[in-house]
């Protein structure tokens, strides 16, 4: 007995039974760490480390679940135990931001009545408003949305998955069920305009907006449940009565979007219409030596100047025109006309055409207002306000530039522009989130990032070694 207690009195002993009682203090400090932060809501304790910000709420889901004033139900009909962590996760972190919404699941395979009661398929989400009633559904596989070819390549939806639309589908859910105003945007055909893409479509039906094509030739009115016209690269020109239509429309307190198109064709009344609110059209393409991308001069990469309701969304301004026409700010055919561009060239773009170069700062993005006077259904005189907004490119909207490049801005300043048109400011469109993996492609390194990759962890690898060959000789 003796010699056990003198091998605790040694001085090695009494270190080890430091060693061992810190190492005790620091688990159990660990673990009750981890039992707070276990009871802390989801939205602060989970930290969002995937590539493009999956599970970042946006500032608009933020401020509509913030304003929510009645109780919403998801009812979600799935295996809990078997749903991709990163559905399940997202559910939590956004059902977090309120006490209005309750999250309910229901397992289709204990509980296969459910589907019925519901009428919907399993892997599905059920969101209800008690106050209005109002009742849809939400598909997992709109959350997690696969490419097809690659499914049938690796027979699995969840590693096929190439976009993540959790925050767009759940606030798209939300505000039908909490609202009962829907909105219609008509687009004109027959001129060679392009369609709108599934990608603008979809963002619309977030904001629940229905698209329907006009054609303006076979039409003597713009339709009276049209809330925005929208002429989508018209490449011929518009007929005087056409214009006509337009500019009736307009006067009774009309919203029409026009998206410009570079063509050889004389566009004299489209660019005379624009030019009535204060937009004069320039000859030729666009360039911009300043602000491009990657030495491409066509390829503008524009100034924003947006605030309120047109920069909602938008965090880094990173948009894209290509091909772009550009305007200048004239007079109005009218004093009541007020005229604002938000996008324009730097000093150093160039309106470029087969016989000259003119340099100067170009207008590729603007809106004009003018107050009315028209008569309400009730025969009275109202004041309301018509709106033209115009953007010198419709590939600003285009899907092959779109999908080309995920950290583009550019629907997002689309869909600003079509929600300052409606009565209720309300577009909650929210783009899905890319689930490709993002390279870092260093073009052009520099002096500095040369030093940075190369000079500094060889000066370190050098150094280490020059030490660890002094302390070997020692």
């Amino acid at each position: 007995m003796d010699k056990l207690k003198q091998i605790f009195q040694t001085k090695n002993s009494r270190k080890g039974s430091y060693s061992v009682a810190l190492t005790a203090a620091v688990i159990g400090i660990i673990l009750i760490f981890n039992l707070i932060i276990g009871q802390l809501p989801q939205k602060i304790r989970q930290i969002d480390i995937s590539d493009t910000d999956i599970y970042e709420i946006s500032s608009k889901s933020q401020k509509f679940i913030k304003n929510l004033n009645s109780d919403v139900t998801f009812t979600i009909l799935a295996e809990k135990k078997n749903t991709d962590d990163r559905i399940k996760n997202f559910i939590e972190k956004y059902a977090s931001q309120s006490g209005k919404i309750k999250v309910t699941w229901i397992d289709p395979v204990l509980h296969p009545s459910a589907l019925t009661k519901y009428n919907t398929e399993s892997d599905t989400i059920v969101v209800s408003d008690k106050k209005t009633g109002r009742k849809t559904t939400v598909s997992f596989d709109d959350i997690l949305v696969s490419n097809s070819s690659s499914y049938y390549t690796t027979s699995s939806s969840s590693s096929s998955s190439t976009q993540f639309d959790g925050d767009g589908q759940l606030t798209k859910a939300l505000s039908y069920v909490t609202n009962s105003k829907e909105y219609k945007a008509y687009y004109t055909a027959g001129h060679g305009e392009s369609d709108l893409s599934s990608s603008v479509t979809n963002l619309m039906e977030k904001s629940r907006i229905k698209t329907q094509v006009l054609n303006l030739l076979s039409s003597t009115s713009v339709p009276t449940d049209c809330d925005v016209l929208i002429l989508n690269g018209p490449s011929s020109d518009l007929t005087k009565d056409e214009i006509k239509v337009i500019s009736s429309y307009m006067k009774k307190g009309g919203k029409v979007m026009v998206l410009l198109t570079p063509t050889n064709k004389k566009m004299s009344n489209l660019y005379g219409l624009l030019k009535d609110y204060g937009l004069q059209v320039a000859d030729g393409y666009i360039a911009d030596t300043q602000q491009c991308y990657q030495g491409n001069y066509y390829y503008l990469v524009p100034t924003l100047s947006v605030s309120g309701e047109m920069a909602s969304g938008l965090s880094s301004n990173s948009v894209l025109m290509i091909n772009s026409k550009g305007m200048t700010q004239t007079n109005a055919a009218r004093s009541k006309i007020s005229t604002q561009s938000f996008m324009t060239t730097s000093s150093s773009g160039y309106a470029v055409n087969d016989k000259k170069q003119k340099q100067g700062t170009y207008i590729l993005g603007a809106y004009a207002t003018e107050k009315v006077s028209v008569k309400n259904s009730e025969g009275k005189k109202v004041s309301k306000e018509s709106r033209l907004t115009v953007y010198g490119s419709h590939m600003l909207i285009d899907d092959e530039v779109t999908s080309s490049f995920s950290t583009l801005e550019n629907l997002t300043l689309f869909m600003n522009s079509v929600s300052a048109n409606l009565d209720q400011q309300d577009n909650i469109s929210i783009s899905p989130k890319s689930l490709s993996v993002t390279y870092n492609n260093i073009a052009h390194p520099g002096i500095f990032s040369l030093f940075i990759i190369f000079v500094i962890p060889a000066a370190l690898v050098i150094g280490g070694f020059i030490i660890w060959f002094r302390r070997r000789r020692q």
